[in-house]
């Protein structure tokens, strides 16, 4: 199959987005960090869910996408883990369509595989969004997860955390794998989604309810009626998704099981729970999940408004890129200052291993600094 001009448009505009974004638009608030990590975050947070804007305005604005979300909704700026079946690879990215109308794009982290932040562009811009990377080594993630979790909760900045419990997209081949631990623990075989690991969820779960970081869980169910493009190759190849569609389950943190052992238990009846949501979406006609398609809580946006935050996302990143381009061709200072920049990316990504780690560096400083200052204070006092 040929490679489509829509395609192309679609990733090459993401791709020069994120990456003149993280040179020009995030770079220059680098600094701040070394500084005040948490106003640092609060400002990075907000530049990023510009961007984040961008693949909803040309998925619905220049594709003609058609998104449909039904059940709870969110309650706008509520802290909160999502969780989320993982259909194809691009779940996470369609995702943002339900956020922009829902929630606030600026909250949302991602728990990703690491290798993907030395993407350039997409990577350094994740790394600064300050994504949650895993090893899938769960030792190593522990300690990484304990150390993010604990400083989201330290600088109280709430934040809406994607997980995909079962680790990976839907495909023959890890149905299979997931079919083999089925009968490895006596559960029955799924067909619509993968056996969910629970032990990431509920470690999450706990570690930001003991931080007093966390309000809900949202189980978020998606499925794709007419084509479903399972890797970016099909969105090169210009086959986007036709509709989309969300259904949102809310449960309040007080309604969670306290043990871990019941919380796994919990996460598991939402997976069954799924199996059989999915089996009524793809076997009924019309295809949905609400055959009436509305959802029970109103977004937080109008359509209006959404359309326009669309509107304006095409035309700022389209002009922005523009400027880009322009102010490399012209004028040495700016090519200057872009080479200093592309430098300081790669070279963190080797010397630290992330802007997210450099991150949490500078609060342990300052944390321990805080710590010092109050205790000489204490001791001035009792002399």
């Amino acid at each position: 199959m040929a490679v489509s001009v829509r395609g192309l448009y679609f990733v090459v505009t993401l791709f020069l987005g994120s990456f003149f974004g993280s040179v020009f638009m995030l770079g220059p608030v680098l600094p701040l960090m070394l500084l005040s990590p948490a106003w640092y975050r609060w400002l990075t947070d907000r530049i990023v869910a510009t961007w984040l804007t961008l693949p909803v305005s040309l998925l619905e604005l220049v594709f003609g996408v058609k998104v449909v979300i039904t059940g709870d909704g969110f309650v706008p700026g509520e802290r909160s883990v999502i969780i989320m079946n993982h259909r194809t690879r691009l779940d996470w990215m369609f995702l943002w369509c339900c956020l922009l109308r829902y929630s606030y794009l600026r909250l949302e982290k991602i728990c990703l595989k690491a290798g993907l932040k030395a993407v350039p562009g997409f990577g350094w811009a994740m790394q600064v969004a300050c994504f949650v990377f895993i090893q899938r080594r769960w030792e190593e993630d522990k300690r990484h997860l304990e150390n993010m979790l604990d400083y989201f909760c330290d600088i109280r900045e709430p934040l809406q955390l994607l997980l995909f419990p079962e680790g990976t997209d839907l495909t023959e081949n890890t149905k299979a794998k997931s079919d083999v631990f089925a009968a490895q623990n006596n559960l029955p075989e799924l067909e619509y989604v993968l056996h969910p690991r629970t032990t990431g969820f509920t470690f999450i779960v706990d570690r930001l309810r003991r931080g007093d970081n966390l309000d809900a869980v949202h189980d978020i169910t998606v499925a794709y009626p007419k084509n479903i493009p399972q890797t970016e190759r099909h969105l090169i190849l210009g086959l986007f998704p036709r509709e989309i569609h969300f259904h949102v389950r809310r449960y309040p943190v007080s309604s969670l099981p306290s043990s871990s052992s019941e919380l796994e238990s919990w996460c598991r009846q939402r997976w069954a729970e799924k199996e059989v949501r999915l089996r009524d979406f793809y076997s009924g006609q019309p295809r949905g999940f609400d055959r009436d398609g509305v959802a029970r809580v109103p977004p937080c946006k109008s359509e209006l408004r959404v359309a326009l935050i669309k509107a304006a996302s095409l035309l700022y990143w389209t002009s922005f890129i523009a400027l880009c381009f322009t102010g490399l061709w012209l004028w040495a200072p700016v090519r200057l200052y872009f080479v200093i920049l592309v430098g300081v990316f790669m070279t963190q990504q080797k010397l630290v291993g992330g802007l997210e780690l450099l991150e949490l560096a500078c609060h342990r400083y300052w944390k321990t600094s805080s710590v010092s200052e109050k205790n000489k204070v204490v001791d001035g006092k009792m002399q």
